[in-house]
Parts: structure tokens; C-alpha cells; sequence
């Protein structure tokens, strides 16, 4: 069996309490869309976690590595992507789960061989808000660039902060790059500060798509998808959607392309697509962890699948 183990810092207090915050929520949470946990092991100063092996690694890797053999995502292949994040936030966040993740990014969504994405690393998940209560009050933990801008600023955490580091993660899938990328001009070394201004416009949003996507997209699913994300990254909370919200504008969005490719093959006259402006990020520095809204190394060690 091909496992992958994460291995736990052992001078880490913080990385003790999130391992047994894995094991805590994906020892009972079970979903299509979420990383399976085999089992773990505490033995002495170790600890380690096991889970499924998933072969295509990271959304992260494939969005932003550019070395020859990393191919492109596809659009049709990125929109699922979305959708299945989607989908496993949406069980986190229902009825039977009540969870709130609070680590929703590129690195955490993992693929397996026929690019099914599923959730990872629950180490900063929250139970929900109980009762009359409309949020929970916690320490400002995350990734800086998808965390949103409310809960950094109060510590109150919500469904509805999960729905703006979504909303992080579909820009980045849309465009190709980082959401803090310390190598570009400082004007655009925020993804969503940067992306705002276009997203809306007709003529302008393809300054934000990736270039290696053109032609695969029409003008108005490249909208569609570019007004999810800035309802996602509204700065008012109650103003972004919910998460059955999303699976449903994603599902449509699959099914509207994959019906014009349809249409398109069976058509001896070529689909009108786009050009996507030119956008070809090189390599770049991994984003900082924060705590107390403060960026800080991340103590946690990485989850790269071992094969065992």
C-alpha cells in the first residue's frame, strides 16, 4: 500500500496540538472530497500521521512549478478542481460536520491520479459556532494572503472566512499566480489587491487569466468565473456566498464548458475563444505563516508523500 506520512516537529508545541487536531476531526469526518486518515503514531517524541497517497501531489505544485514535465492544468481540469474544494467545504461546513478550516489554500487541496481534489491538514480546524452565537472567537492563525480580512482584524471566525481563502485559491487558479509573491512589482505582489480592478470588466479580465490557458475558455465563462471570486473576496462578510452556493455556480460552470466543447466538435466551424494576456510568474517564494496576524515561519513540517 502507498502511504504518505507527515512527521510532526518535535519541538513544537503548536505542531503537538495540531496533530491532535487531525486526528481529532479526521478521525471522524469521512468525504469523497477530504484526505483520508490511515492512522498515526505516537511513540516517545514522535509523532506522525498516515494518510492515503494522493499521486498528482498539490494544487500548489501544479499551478505554480514550471518545470518541463509539470504540464498545465487545464481549464475544464481547474474548474473541477474548484468544485471539489467546493464540495468538501461544504460537508466541513453542513449540519453533520460544523467545521470551519481555517487553512483552505493551493497547498492543502491534493490530487490524486485522476485529479480529484481533496482537503488536507486540519491541523487549524474549529468546531463551529454553537447556539445563538455567530462566530468563534480564536487565535489569528493561517496562511497571510487567504486569510480574511475580518478575522485578522478581530479574531472572530466564521463559515464565511473559509468562503474568502476560497475565493484566494480561485484567483490563483484562474490566474496562474500566487497570492503574495514577493518577486513581482510591489503593486501586484498582493494577488487580490492587484486582480480587484480587472475582475469585472470585459475587456480587462484577461489581464488576470493564465496564459497558459488560452483558448480553452469563452469570454463569458471566464466572466462567470471572475465574478465568483469577487463575491468570495467581498471585504463585507455577509455579502459572500454560502458554500452550497459555490458547488452549484462551479457545477454550471463545468457543465457550460463542457456543453460548448460539445458543440465545438460538432461544429466544422472553429469556436470564437480568447487571448488571455501575457502572465508567466516564475518560481517563487512559498507565502509566510501568521499568528496573531503577524507572518512567522510555519512550525508544522511539510506532508510530502513518502512511498512506503
Amino acid at each position: 500500500m502507498v502511504i504518505a506520512v507527515k512527521r510532526l516537529n518535535q519541538e513544537s508545541f503548536q505542531g503537538h496540538q495540531e496533530w491532535l487536531t487531525e486526528i481529532n476531526f479526521l478521525g471522524q469526518l469521512y468525504h469523497p472530497n477530504l484526505v483520508k486518515l490511515i492512522g498515526y503514531c505516537l511513540e516517545d517524541d514522535h509523532r506522525l500521521l498516515v494518510y492515503e497517497f494522493m499521486p498528482k501531489g498539490s494544487l500548489e505544485n501544479h499551478l505554480f512549478r514550471r518545470a518541463s514535465y509539470v504540464q498545465p492544468l487545464s481549464w475544464n481540469l481547474r474548474i473541477k478542481i474548484a468544485l471539489d474544494a467546493a464540495k468538501g467545504l461544504a460537508f466541513l461546513h453542513s449540519d453533520k460536520a460544523k467545521v470551519i478550516y481555517r487553512d483552505l489554500k493551493a497547498s492543502n487541496i491534493l490530487l490524486d491520479s485522476n485529479y480529484n481534489a481533496k482537503l488536507s491538514d486540519f491541523g487549524l480546524a474549529k468546531d463551529g459556532p454553537t447556539g445563538s452565537k455567530s462566530h468563534v472567537s480564536t487565535r489569528v492563525m493561517g496562511t497571510y494572503g487567504y486569510a480574511a480580512p475580518e478575522y485578522m482584524a478581530t479574531g472572530h471566525l466564521t463559515k464565511k472566512s473559509d468562503i474568502y481563502s476560497f475565493g484566494v485559491v480561485l484567483l490563483e487558479i484562474l490566474s496562474g499566480r500566487r497570492a503574495i509573491d514577493k518577486s513581482k512589482p510591489s503593486r501586484e505582489q498582493n494577488l487580490v489587491d492587484w486582480a480587484r480592478p480587472y475582475l469585472g470588466s470585459k475587456r480587462k479580465v484577461f489581464q488576470v487569466m493564465d496564459a497558459r490557458l488560452e483558448g480553452q475558455y469563452s469570454l463569458k465563462d471566464a466572466l462567470k468565473a471572475a465574478n465568483l471570486a469577487v463575491q468570495c473576496l467581498s471585504t463585507e462578510p455577509r455579502f459572500r456566498p454560502k458554500v452550497e452556493e459555490l458547488v452549484k455556480a462551479l457545477e454550471l460552470l463545468l457543465e457550460s464548458n463542457d456543453n460548448e466543447e460539445s458543440r465545438g466538435s460538432q461544429s466544422e466551424k472553429p469556436r470564437k475563444r480568447y487571448r488571455s494576456s501575457s502572465n508567466d510568474p516564475k518560481n517563487r517564494r512559498s507565502t509566510k505563516e501568521i499568528s496573531a496576524g503577524k507572518a512567522a515561519s510555519n512550525p508544522k513540517p511539510t506532508a510530502s508523500p513518502l512511498r512506503a
